[in-house]
């Protein structure tokens, strides 16, 4: 799944297709029908048409077994949440990270047990070159 590099931005329900499609590595249309009808109630011409939009976006690949299509994920989750997040930080923030840090802060999105977990991961990663 590494090839594609470009920005990625999905939908709620379109979210969700590509989850079921990052656990099972491939799944028919029925299949995920079967886990997104249970979790969302979404019927099977729903999920063709959120895979069929998938797909014209080249976020997705099919391929015909037998009578049904298989459709396996052509971008990685990680990237996606990349692309979103620095979308995100874009549009809400102005680019900046530290302002999207101070608001979940502020809001109470970040328990003082998290800020210890993202001092440690902090800590772990290389010195990184900052952008100016």
């Amino acid at each position: 799944m590494a090839g594609i590099e470009r920005d990625i931005a999905l939908s709620d329900l379109q979210i969700a297709v590509m989850r079921v499609l990052w656990q099972r590595a491939e799944a028919s249309v029925a299949e995920i029908a079967a886990v997104l009808g249970d979790e969302r109630g979404l019927k099977y011409t729903t999920v063709a048409t959120l895979l069929t939009r998938l797909q014209r976006r080249g976020v997705v690949t099919q391929r015909r077994e037998n009578r049904q299509l298989v459709y396996r994920a052509l971008v990685s989750e990680p990237h996606v949440r990349r692309s979103m997040v620095a979308d995100l930080i874009g549009s809400l923030f102005g680019g900046d990270a530290n302002a999207l840090v101070a608001h979940l802060v502020d809001e109470s999105e970040i328990a003082p047990g998290d800020l210890a977990r993202v001092r440690k991961r902090l800590a772990r990663q290389p010195a990184r070159r900052i952008k100016s």
